[in-house]
């Protein structure tokens, strides 16, 4: 449907004008000339046919066809102005896909989230777990991610392991990661006690295959000659495809992984698993938060990137806080 309007800048004037019955106030509160006010005033009932105001020696009163026209003009103004606030929230609120890997998630991610949602209920976060945010040595057509601009499913925010180096995109460093033996606090205790890296001889290592599509990640083999504990062997022990697999195994008990400090932190603050040994080696790799540049400024999309730089600097707090009872408010 098309709509023969006068043009837009002759009905602001009117509207201006009708409300304060001032051709000069309507050009203070517009930012022209009394000139231009009178001016589109003669184009717009030169176009309509009709006179809308009586010019008195001093002032100017709406005429009958003038006072009926302007509640409909309002309330149309209105209605824009409603449309342009929608338009303007929903880049506040609304859906934000967030692609991260599936470790990072459950790990690191969803104990926290509770803290973002509760701070903008109005913003509907989906998370979509998605391996193929790891930058691999492989290319193949399933994984383009090493150093191409390859968003997951059409994101928002990507939350990636890898270089850093991903062109047109805006990009945040998360965190650098170290890695470290983990395993249950049983471990350090029973016959073979876990009290140095030479006792890892009596114990299953545990293996996150992950680590061969991961470039400048350590293994097992690097960690123990760093350690003075090379005489371990590091053909033993389960393989895992997952470092979540991985993480659980250990937290069951089966043996200790290799293990990233600051993914396992919510595992370690809850007692499931423990750092038998102070020696960590650095990754090159880490985790950045990434968008593409032509929505990385938008107020939903900075508010998740900021809120999760925060989280970053913050202790884990183990538990989502209950609201209080109405007996606990009178206590």
């Amino acid at each position: 449907m098309s709509y023969r309007l006068p043009p837009l800048n002759a009905l602001r004037a009117f509207e201006s004008a009708a409300r304060h019955l001032s051709f000069r106030k309507a050009a203070e509160e517009l930012h022209v000339t009394p000139a231009a006010i009178s001016h589109q005033m003669k184009i717009l009932e030169d176009q309509l046919g009709v006179q809308l105001f009586r010019r008195l020696t001093r002032a100017i009163e709406l005429t009958e066809v003038g006072r009926s026209f302007l509640p409909k003009l309002r309330e149309g103004f209105e209605r824009f102005a409603e449309a342009v606030e929608k338009v303007r929230s929903f880049e506040n609120t609304g859906v934000l896909i967030v692609s991260v890997t599936p470790s990072f998630a459950i790990k690191w991610l969803i104990p926290r989230l509770y803290r973002f949602v509760t701070a903008h209920p109005d913003i509907d976060v989906r998370i979509s777990a998605n391996m193929r945010l790891i930058d691999s040595r492989r290319r193949d057509t399933r994984n383009k991610l090493d150093g191409e601009n390859e968003l997951a499913n059409d994101a928002d925010i990507d939350i990636r392991f890898g270089s850093g180096k991903y062109p047109r995109c805006r990009v945040d460093k998360l965190f650098q990661v170290s890695l470290t033996p983990l395993c249950s606090p049983r471990l350090l205790e029973g016959m073979r006690p876990l009290k140095k890296p030479q006792d890892l001889r009596y114990h299953s290592l545990l293996h996150d295959d992950t680590l061969e599509v991961s470039e400048g990640r350590p293994d097992w083999a690097m960690w123990l000659k760093a350690a003075g504990a090379e005489e371990v062997d590091t053909n033993r022990g389960t393989h895992f495809n997952h470092s979540i697999l991985c993480n659980e195994a250990a937290i069951d008990g089966l043996g200790v992984v290799l293990g990233t400090r600051e993914i396992a932190a919510h595992d370690l603050a809850m007692g499931r698993l423990v750092a038998p040994f102070d020696l960590s080696l650095q990754m090159e790799l880490a985790y950045y938060v990434v968008s593409p540049e032509a929505t990385a400024d938008r107020p939903k999309v900075a508010l998740f990137r900021e809120w999760l730089l925060a989280e970053t600097k913050h202790p884990l707090v183990i538990g989502q806080p209950q609201p209080e009872t109405e007996t606990a408010k009178k206590n």
